[in-house]
């Protein structure tokens, strides 16, 4: 049957033409809407302009078909081959195209909206400005394809291979590239806003320019990728590797990236307020200097210099470490959290939960927090609910009075500006601490419930670690480690000169203050350039 007999046919109604044979045949313009084609043979064909919506070309041969500006709507291309097909300005969305074949097919500016490619095969496609708007792609074959300009917007790209395409330009928004391999693609000035990207390969990719805001990077590979003058604002990095990465001037605002490796990386000039500067891997960093202003317009701008690097981006949190001499309860849970909640609105200052670890004789609680000069009004607060709180807060307030009265700005060393800055950290702790005219008052119910539970009855020791990893005992009750009955919930009371006892001294204090690292959450200057010493 020719393709003469096939139009005469479907003109009278016909719509069955399964496995028909129309090598190189004229069927330009034709309509042959909702026909049952598969497994036919069109290779070479001419379907320019034709409308095949809905027909059914499952298994058939298309290899070098014209069908540029054809409607294929919804139409039936499972398992075809469209190798070297030019599909130029056609319309497929919606098509049915599971594991079809378009090596180096043409379809500069195809509509593929919602069609679904998994498993498919496009490798060396031409895909340049085409829309693949929610298109399903989930582990199919796009390396070396040019996709420049083309819009993937809520596309499902999971698992595919993308390896050394050309993305650049494109958009990527709200596109899901879980697990997807691009390894040397080009995604330069890509729209990537939102992207799962977790557990990509990135490596050697070009990204310079790209818009990774909010993207989701966890676990993704990105060893050797190019990342100058990124977007990665508010992107969840966690476990990301970046070995080598070049994040020149790259904006790295608010993210999230604890565990991430950046050994090797090159962070010169990179936006970095808000970031939290521990947890990550530096060994081998090359970073001159960063820019810690909140609008990453340079305004402060801090130098940076090999030796001090690994200093400035720490590896451990500031911690305050509360242990009391007893095990933890149910009870004891629930006051502690109906007390924090209380105490943090009380002073309004921010206060995260502790991590709680239970040992078989005490329980620890540990609080960690984004900056150093947050450990003393966190253990101001964190000891609140237990009997030692007289007595800790009397030590935490004695060493503030003196390193206040020390003048910490006029001591030999250091940089003169970050001796101002926590002169002034130091006076705003006092202030928040003795300015509060309104006193801590629980409900009765807690109150009950505090001096009911031994939990809060038992001997405590506080210590302050800075991101340094330097340690301060702030307090120790003098009963703590011993095995002590105690006939009831409350301990004898400890003269002033018994609890003030152990005070460090005014050269270890000043030490532990300036062990405090410099963070854009620390009093600032509102211009100009500050070199970290």
């Amino acid at each position: 049957m020719n393709a003469e007999e096939i139009l005469k046919q479907y003109a009278i109604g016909e719509r069955n033409f399964p496995a028909v044979n129309l090598t190189e045949a004229n069927l330009s313009g034709v309509n042959l809407s909702k026909a049952n084609l598969s497994g036919a043979n069109l290779t070479v064909a001419n379907l320019c302009g034709s409308n095949l919506s809905e027909v059914d070309l499952s298994k058939a041969k298309l290899n070098v078909a014209k069908l540029s500006g054809a409607n294929l709507t919804k139409a039936n291309l499972y398992e075809a081959n469209l190798n070297v097909a030019n599909l130029t300005l056609a319309d497929l969305s919606n098509a049915e195209m599971r594991q079809a074949s378009l090596v180096r097919a043409e379809m500069a500016r195809a509509d593929l909206s919602g069609a679904n490619l998994s498993y498919a095969n496009l490798s060396g496609a031409d895909l340049k400005d085409a829309k693949l708007r929610s298109v399903n792609l989930s582990h199919a074959n796009l390396s070396r394809a040019d996709m420049k300009w083309a819009t993937f917007t809520n596309a499902n790209l999971s698992m595919a291979n993308m390896h050394g395409a050309d993305l650049s330009s494109a958009d990527l928004t709200g596109a899901d590239l879980s697990h997807t391999e691009l390894r040397q693609a080009t995604l330069s000035r890509a729209n990537l806003q939102g992207v799962n990207l977790s557990g990509a390969n990135l490596r050697w990719a070009d990204l310079s320019g790209a818009d990774l805001s909010w993207a989701d990077l966890s676990g993704a590979r990105l060893s050797g990728a190019n990342l100058t003058g990124v977007n990665l604002s508010n992107a969840n990095l966690l476990g990301t590797i970046l070995v080598h990465a070049d994040l020149t001037r790259a904006s790295l605002i608010d993210v999230d990236w604890a565990g991430a490796d950046l050994s090797g990386a090159t962070l010169s000039g990179a936006k970095l307020h808000g970031v939290l500067r521990f947890g990550i891997k530096t060994e081998g960093m090359i970073c001159e200097w960063v820019d810690l202003s909140p609008n990453g317009d340079q305004s402060k701008i801090y130098k940076l210099t090999a030796e001090r690097i690994n200093t400035f981006f720490h590896e451990t949190p500031p911690t305050v470490r509360l242990t009391m001499d007893a095990t933890f309860d149910q009870e004891a849970h629930y006051a502690l959290a109906i007390a924090y909640r209380h105490l943090a609105k009380h002073y309004q200052v921010a206060m995260e939960p502790p991590n709680i670890q239970i040992g078989r004789r005490r329980t620890t609680l540990t609080f960690e927090m984004q900056d150093d000069t947050q450990l003393f009004m966190t253990a101001y607060l964190a000891i609140f609910p237990f009997s030692d709180s007289a007595h800790m807060q009397s030590n935490l307030l004695a060493v503030l009075d003196i390193l206040q009265s020390a003048n910490l700005q006029s001591a030999n060393g250091g940089n003169q500006s970050k001796k101002s800055r926590l002169v002034n950290w130091v006076d705003r702790t006092l202030t928040t601490i003795r300015g509060n005219s309104e006193p801590v008052t629980f409900s009765p119910e807690l109150a009950t419930l505090l001096a009911k539970v031994k939990f809060f009855h038992s001997p405590t020791q506080t210590i302050l670690v800075t991101s340094t990893n330097q340690s301060l005992a702030i307090y120790n009750n003098p009963r703590f480690g011993k095995r002590l009955e105690q006939s009831s919930n409350t301990f004898p009371a400890i003269a002033v000169e018994e609890k003030q006892a152990g005070l460090p001294t005014i050269g270890l204090l000043v030490e532990f203050i300036h062990s405090f690292q410099e963070t854009e959450r620390s009093p600032q200057p509102a211009t100009g350039n500050t070199e970290l010493s």
